[in-house]
């Protein structure tokens, strides 16, 4: 009993003391959980609107905010969305005309090109949506090191969810990703981002 007693006050000392060691060699800026992700290659792609087909280059001259998404998402794409809305709100005339929100629906099995424009314009007239086929989405989410996937949800009357990566690209004029912003930032940090590349 005893050495089951000393035993675990050991361990419990060397993990604060390693917790300790850690923290003292490696600053805030330098921790895993801190550290910038990786910006991806990206690149151009084109996919359907409700207008018909819409490519990335189609914006040359302009910011993109990219976002991957499914409009039947219950939390996470409105608060990026509404992240998005509000940044927009906060440029200026000049500013917003040289911005394009796209938003890139994964879920084509249940969202229409004409529910996905619905969508993203009941939070701002200019943004556009669109999808594809799944091996097109797969191809470009690779690309732009997103993630999504399909889960059954037995009993439900949406029978399934889509697990995905909640990150806003912010994209320059020549279609390079600059910056990845998480999706529930304050408005004014993705409007900043936005404004370092007009």
């Amino acid at each position: 009993m005893l050495k089951q007693i000393i035993g675990v006050v050991l361990a419990v000392v060397l993990g604060v003391g390693g917790a300790w060691f850690v923290a003292g060699f490696l600053s805030p800026d330098e921790t895993l959980s801190q550290a910038p992700l990786p910006l991806p290659k990206g690149g151009d792609f084109t996919l359907q609107a409700a207008q018909g087909a819409v490519s990335l280059s189609d914006f040359q001259g302009k910011v993109v905010v990219l976002y991957f998404g499914y409009t039947a998402c219950p939390d996470i794409c409105p608060t990026s969305m509404a992240t998005l809305k509000a940044a927009l709100a906060q440029l200026t005339p000049a500013e917003l005309s040289q911005t394009q929100g796209l938003f890139v629906s994964v879920d084509p099995e249940r969202d229409t090109l004409e529910h996905i424009q619905r969508y993203v314009g009941y939070f701002h007239p200019s943004l556009i949506g669109v999808s594809g086929s799944q091996a097109e989405l797969l191809e470009i989410t690779r690309r732009y090191n997103a993630f999504y996937r399909k889960v059954e949800v037995p009993g439900s009357a949406m029978a399934y969810t889509i697990d995905h990566s909640a990150i806003l690209y912010v994209i320059d004029k020549d279609g390079q990703v600059r910056e990845q912003v998480q999706h529930a930032v304050p408005p004014a940090e993705l409007a900043a981002a936005i404004r370092r590349h007009l």
